[in-house]
């Protein structure tokens, strides 16, 4: 929001002059007057700045915000810490204001943000390829069964339930236009029902999806998901995590054709839920069938290094009703902040990280179900999130947490039915002991 707009009421007048009208009211002429707001808006009269400060601020402290409160909730949003030298590197200009370069080789700084965090994705995943992301996660899923379907012939989607329902919901969505039917595999023990998808999958299944670690945190069998998928000619998508990759196998050691995912747990904010970006990565095979672009490393005439786009895939601004795909943009402020992140935190920074969550994550498990109140809903390993059933209802424990300063964990049942009173929890490296011990203590109902 501006704070100050320095125009002078001769310089309005100078620009109404300029575009040829007298007054502010002309230049919405061609809105018909009968629909034309006549009177003032019932609203407060106009505060003086020191007054709208304090306004705001006394508004902004009734929220519930993760500096305030010990933070346990996750449910594909995490709160990992994030160091000061990310916000003030991205809040440099260059990268501030950078937007998808359509005349690429005049933004140099701009294509080796991109080409590094490109490089760093493939690493982490064990891909042959990244573009240059996408808007989330859940979009990244749904261009990558297009994908599939385009480079299969097939018309039938196969995709986890353990997979993140606003995916499922967003390719479910998405699939009718690309005259795609999605069919969803049930889960067992917080994982792939394997009976289920070797039931369902057949010679028109053109994609198999899963999520590893799952909506439930639990790490799926990858191994025996690709096998069955290879067998039947399907492509094999997975959505990951890419904090869980700096402790698990890569996806590309189980077969994955593509590997995808929503990136914001890598240095981005919460942000309320958004934005954050999607990561897109493919063999080779696919290299061309990707949506996006590829930024590549080469040399200019003088020997020098230089960036270019050496791969982009036919998009709607080329022509739309030909177009690989429609979505012609990408999140380059969110991915430069990853980026950033990634290259402060080094390989052996990004396993620290991952290894807190997961030691974190099982202690707190631990202490909540150590003495019988709450149960463990999955016999099965996990990172970073896992799901314990209580006696009482989620909605109960969470208000009770609440008022002491905690925001608990998320109930399954809104999106699980099977699941009732179970209650999703995540724990980052940013929790202590005290905090997890405190959590576990009210959530139980411990008398003091």
């Amino acid at each position: 929001m501006a704070r100050y707009i320095p125009n002078t009421e001769e310089q309005q007048k100078d620009m109404l002059h300029r575009v040829g009208v007298s007054s502010i009211q002309e230049l919405f002429a061609d809105i018909p007057e009968s629909i034309q707001l006549k009177e003032d808006l019932n609203i407060p009269s106009a505060l003086s700045e020191l007054e709208l400060g304090r306004h705001i601020r006394s508004m902004a402290a009734s929220n519930a915000s993760a500096d305030k409160y010990a933070y346990f909730l996750g449910a594909g949003i995490y709160d990992h810490f994030i160091p000061t030298v990310v916000n003030h590197l991205v809040s440099r200009q260059e990268f501030l204001t950078s937007y998808t370069p359509y005349q690429p080789e005049v933004s140099q700084g701009t294509l080796q943000t991109i080409f590094e965090y490109q490089t760093m994705i493939c690493e982490l995943t064990g891909m042959d390829v990244s573009n240059a992301s996408m808007y989330d996660g859940a979009s990244a899923m749904a261009e990558a069964a297009f994908m599939a379907g385009a480079s299969t012939k097939r018309s039938e989607v196969l995709v986890a339930r353990s997979v993140h329902p606003e995916s499922r919901k967003v390719l479910k969505s998405y699939a009718p236009y690309q005259h795609l039917t999605v069919k969803e595999v049930g889960f067992k023990n917080g994982s792939i029902d394997m009976e289920d998808l070797n039931k369902q999958i057949s010679s028109n299944t053109a994609a198999v999806i899963v999520q590893s670690p799952n909506f439930f945190g639990v790490l799926e069998n990858l191994a025996a998901i690709g096998e069955a998928a290879k067998n039947a000619g399907a492509v094999f998508i997975v959505a990951t995590d890419l904090m869980a990759l700096a402790l698990l196998e890569p996806p590309a050691v189980y077969g994955a054709d593509v590997v995808i995912g929503d990136g914001q747990p890598i240095g981005n904010a919460m942000n309320f839920g958004g934005p954050g970006f999607g990561f897109f990565a493919v063999t080779k095979k696919y290299m061309r069938k990707m949506p996006g672009r590829i930024v590549g490393q080469t040399l200019d005439r003088k020997g020098n290094t230089a960036y270019v786009l050496t791969l982009q895939a036919r998009e709607q601004h080329i022509r739309r009703e030909k177009a690989t795909s429609n979505i012609c943009s990408n999140h380059n402020l969110n991915i430069v902040m990853a980026a950033i992140y990634m290259s402060l935190m080094g390989k052996e920074g990004l396993c620290e990280v991952a290894n807190a969550c997961l030691q974190k994550a099982a202690y707190t498990k631990k202490l909540l179900t150590e003495n019988g109140t709450f149960k463990s809903a999955f016999d099965a390993p996990f990172f970073r999130e896992f799901v314990v059933t209580p006696e009482e209802a989620p909605v109960s424990i969470n208000k009770r947490l609440y008022k002491e300063g905690i925001i608990g964990g998320y109930d399954l049942s809104k999106d699980y039915p099977e699941l009732k009173n179970s209650w999703l929890v995540a724990v980052t490296e940013k929790r202590t002991k005290e905090e997890i011990h405190r959590f576990a203590k009210i959530a139980r109902g411990d008398k003091a």
